[in-house]
């Protein structure tokens, strides 16, 4: 190390980061069992969301979380609403290939993508994000 502490702003933030990514084998297991009980991946993709839904509102009541600015939304970019299709396709896939491959080599799999996602993301600043170009200063030297 070189001597700098970790941030306890970030403490918070990292903890939960990690919560979030613990639930993806646990969400892909549920949701797999869950398209054998219905009978089809695409209904148990509808059922995911649709609890989804429903935990998601009390939550908006109890926050009195104000309705959004309607208006605002129409000059925000279209591709802004991608999340949701891309949501349904990682439900979908997640439940489809996380029996084949299991846990551990689903989230392999998922991790490898989303590294692989991010740098490119970063890199030409897509989706909103800041460009942060990769460049051979991001590693390590060679000795």
């Amino acid at each position: 190390m070189s001597g700098t502490t970790f941030p306890t702003s970030q403490l918070f933030p990292l903890i939960t980061a990690v919560l979030a990514g613990a639930a993806i084998p646990i969400q892909a297991g549920a949701n797999a069992t869950l398209a054998r009980t219905l009978g089809h991946p695409l209904w148990a993709t509808v059922a995911s969301l649709l609890v989804s839904l429903a935990a998601i509102l009390p939550l908006l009541w109890l926050l009195k979380v104000p309705l959004p600015v309607l208006p605002a939304v129409g000059s925000d970019p279209g591709w802004m609403w991608i999340g949701g299709v891309l949501g349904v396709f990682y439900i979908t896939a997640a439940l489809l290939v996380a029996p084949r491959l299991g846990a551990g080599g689903f989230i392999a799999a998922v991790v490898a993508g989303q590294v692989a996602a991010a740098l490119m993301v970063d890199h030409f600043g897509l989706a909103g994000f800041a460009v942060r170009t990769l460049t051979r200063r991001a590693w390590p030297a060679r000795r």
